[in-house]
């Protein structure tokens, strides 16, 4: 179904795996150093501030109030409707010395250069405890499934394949935070829904591969292991190029159409959709590839029946 393109030689994509893992190192490398020095740009999910609700008498858009807010020197607020097109959510970060009230005070004089019967229906505040469980819950989250995605690879198909696959996973992941630590881009709990589409975006990429691997050594006898690689993601190309392809365009439009809402989970998704296709290649297969994966890791063991030297020795 998704072979489009046919090729009359394996492409050799682990001619150069050893230059992709060297470029593949120094981007995690120079993430890293971003995620500790930048650290990161987080939202109110995790920081706490206020919530302003505002209410006008006829629909508004978003973005006459977004540049009322503006005018009125009040940056960083998101905004997004609430139960109506009538009604808006306003979340502001917390600034030191301007009190909460004073915060719906200013909301509300923007809101009404835009609709003078703008009224202010609630004012609360989110203290940053709420974000601290938040955080710690989403990185429990994502280990849990970082291990268990280690312990399917390495039982469905072999060690070595889980280690690469795994490796990844985590280059997908860090380079995905590298970035938005460099722009300090906002990172709320969109970005960490992301996070966890990209792992899973990103595995099921590898193990379209890795299953292909395995029914090529137990297919063709002639071969080392980088030719048996290279005919694998060759002959999964087609259904790489239509996934992800089509998995970009749809991200590309949530980036461009959806709004400051989902910038930051359609950024995250484009990074990790990205790295994704090219960590299946010159990550997880070429590590694998080092540690040393041959035909006979993927052989089915032999058992041997019962009786079945008795049976030889009979005259």
């Amino acid at each position: 179904m998704f072979q489009i393109l046919h090729f009359e030689k394996p492409i050799p994509f682990m001619k150069y795996a050893k230059p992709g893992m060297i470029f593949s190192a120094a981007l995690m490398v120079l993430s890293l150093v971003c995620v500790f020095q930048k650290g990161f740009n987080w939202g109110l999910d995790f920081t706490g501030g206020t919530i302003i609700e505002i209410g006008f008498q006829q629909s508004v858009e978003l973005d006459e109030v977004r540049d009322a807010l503006a005018n009125n020197q009040i940056e960083g607020a998101t905004l997004q409707h609430f139960g109506s097109s009538q009604d808006v959510l306003i979340r502001l970060s917390p600034h030191e010395g301007v009190k909460v009230e004073e915060q719906g005070r200013q909301v509300l004089a923007a809101a009404q250069k835009v609709n003078p019967a703008a009224t202010l229906k609630r004012v609360e505040f989110v203290g940053p405890s709420v974000g601290e469980e938040l955080a710690t819950d989403g990185a429990l989250a994502m280990l849990a499934s970082v291990i268990c995605i280690l312990l399917y690879v390495a039982f469905r198909f072999e060690w070595r394949l889980a280690v690469g696959g795994i490796a990844s996973l985590v280059h997908d992941i860090v380079i995905t935070l590298g970035i938005f630590a460099w722009f300090q881009i906002e990172f709320d709990l969109t970005v960490v829904a992301a996070l966890m589409t990209v792992i899973g975006y990103s595995l099921n990429d590898t193990i379209v591969v890795f299953d292909r691997l395995r029914e090529n050594f137990r297919k063709i006898r002639k071969g080392d292991t980088p030719y048996i690689l290279d005919l694998s993601m060759t002959e999964t190309l087609s259904r790489t190029i239509i996934t992800s392809g089509l998995t970009f365009v749809v991200v590309m439009a949530l980036f461009l159409k959806g709004g400051p809402l989902i910038h930051g989970f359609s950024t995250a998704m484009l990074v990790g959709v990205g790295f994704g296709t090219y960590s299946s290649i010159y990550v997880a297969s070429a590590l694998a590839m080092y540690l040393g994966v041959k035909r006979e890791h993927m052989l089915p063991p032999q058992i041997e029946k019962e009786g079945a030297d008795q049976q030889e020795i009979m005259p």
